[in-house]
């Protein structure tokens, strides 16, 4: 197959639940970030439990891309492999 993952990578900003917020303080050692804005304080599982409805919308677009990506290629395979073949069509 020929899929370009990178065409399937996104950034999801996740907001802060109070004020809305995208910029968060973070530090890679704990597992807790503050919000910029409004001072809220949450663990990492928190934040991303509070965007869940944003991050699955992403990957239901992700997924309904690389479907319809995997499908058009398959098709184009198909086509490759009978082309020429008097006895074999696909449509």
């Amino acid at each position: 197959m020929r899929l370009n993952p990178d065409k399937y990578n996104r950034t999801i900003n996740l907001l802060c639940p109070v004020c809305g917020n995208t910029e968060m303080e973070y530090s890679d050692d704990a597992d807790v970030v503050k919000c910029v804005g409004c001072g809220k304080e949450l663990t990492k599982d928190e934040l991303i439990q509070e965007n869940g409805v944003s991050i699955d919308a992403h990957v239901d677009k992700i997924k309904n891309e690389l479907t319809k990506d995997i499908q058009k290629e398959f098709e184009n395979i198909l086509k490759n492999a009978f082309k020429g073949s008097k006895n074999i069509r696909i449509k």
